[in-house]
């Protein structure tokens, strides 16, 4: 405890002590110089990419991007600054001021005063050209390289923007944020298509199990928060999961991000079908009013006139359960009420014969249990379904799935 007491103390008193009174050039990403007010000729350091380079007989242009905005920083200087290590692909450092733009394409573009390349990047063999727009399909051959290009440098802005606004939703509507173990001995879909996990090498021991049980990657974290849902009235969770489908189609993937939430004291579907539409629209509103840019950009090469909308319901009544249907993506988010009586329960394990897996699940609906339910919805086809991304593959850093696990 004392230990702890000493390392906050050093906290705070890092955190107000005074900076030096001679500061270097500001450090600002491209997106804060793009937005920057003060364009008098504040001296700024920039870090980036190469994106397009232009020299003519005395003056050279370059647009530098550092992935923080979807616009790249326009750099002017003068052309004996110019190199052929200057290319487009190569990092770079530049120094210089700030100063408003003649153009009226850019509201500020940075006078260099120093040029500084911190990696080449040889154009001629980069997979990646300048000027081309490269089909999806080619650029998952590339998975360490795509994220340079400004449809995935879009997708995956928008990606992590929607995780934001996620779990900001969640937050605001006061649900506790669980954190459900990739590694189960459950599996509460049922499917059969699972991930079951071995140790390797020197610790693989014949007819031992490492957990003294069969284990899986997870498919979903539904009973981990059927758990918690009896002392939380509100829980979510929001990582990866994992489903062994032999399956190559546009909306299957072996590793994806499930967003899956519960609630107690739940009696009907129209509780439930609130919360789905609630969550989604306002995770819609906010990409749409921080991406802008970024998703005009991906309706106009990968989904011409395609529109963020709410789309309809469709209520699939098996054991009180709901699906919201979407076009072109099918399933996004899939609910229901959770059975919640005792003998029932009892009888169907029964014959089953999982009564003693799943005691500890009976044993919920025996001490203090309450009528509830929840839902998932499959973050990769959310982000589908608002862009208009016609494969699965192309709204995730890395994809999995069947026969190809790059990087």
């Amino acid at each position: 405890m004392l230990e702890v007491r000493c390392l906050l103390r050093s906290v705070r008193f890092c955190s107000s002590a005074p900076f030096p009174r001679h500061k270097p050039s500001a450090k600002l990403s491209v997106r804060d110089a793009l937005g920057a007010q003060n364009t008098s000729g504040e001296r700024i350091k920039v870090q980036g990419w190469i994106r397009s380079v232009r020299s003519q007989k005395e003056v050279l242009f370059l647009h530098v991007n550092d992935g923080s905005s979807l616009e790249s920083l326009q750099i002017v200087a003068d052309s004996s600054l110019d190199s052929r290590e200057l290319t487009f692909g190569s990092s770079v450092e530049i120094q210089g001021q700030l100063v408003k733009s003649p153009s009226k394409r850019q509201n500020v573009e940075l006078k260099a005063e120093k040029i500084k390349i911190i990696g080449n990047c040889d154009a001629k063999a980069f997979p990646i050209k300048y000027k081309e727009r490269h089909p999806l399909e080619y650029l998952r051959q590339y998975p360490h390289f795509r994220c340079r290009t400004n449809v995935l440098g879009s997708i995956l802005r928008i990606r992590s923007e929607a995780t934001a606004a996620i779990h900001s939703f969640f937050k605001d509507s006061g649900f506790v944020h669980i954190h459900t173990p990739i590694i189960t001995s459950n599996d509460s879909e049922g499917a059969g298509e699972l991930f079951q996990l071995e140790p390797s090498g020197k610790l693989k021991v014949p007819e031992e199990n490492f957990f003294n049980v069969p284990a899986f990657l997870t498919v979903s974290g539904q009973l981990h928060l059927e758990v918690m849902s009896g002392a939380f009235t509100q829980v979510f969770t929001f990582g990866p999961t994992f489903r062994a489908e032999n399956s190559q189609s546009r909306r299957h993937l072996a590793e994806f991000y499930m967003v899956e939430a519960e609630i107690s004291f739940v009696n009907s579907l129209q509780d439930l079908m609130q919360v789905i539409e609630e969550l989604f629209k306002a995770t819609a509103m906010m990409v749409l009013s921080n991406c802008p840019e970024d998703v005009e950009l991906c309706h106009k090469f990968i989904a011409p006139g395609q529109k963020i909308r709410t789309y309809a319901k469709k209520q699939l009544f098996n054991v009180a359960a709901v699906d919201l249907l979407v076009p072109g993506v099918g399933e996004l988010f899939g609910g229901g009420l959770r059975e919640e009586r005792y003998h029932f329960l009892e009888e169907r394990l029964a014959r089953s014969g999982l009564t003693e897996v799943y005691q500890w699940y009976l044993d919920l609906r025996r001490f203090g249990s309450v009528p509830h339910g929840g839902f998932g919805m499959g973050f990769e086809r959310y982000l589908q379904c608002i862009l208009g991304v016609d494969n699965i593959k192309d709204v995730i850093p890395f994809p999995r799935f069947p026969h190809s696990c790059l990087l």
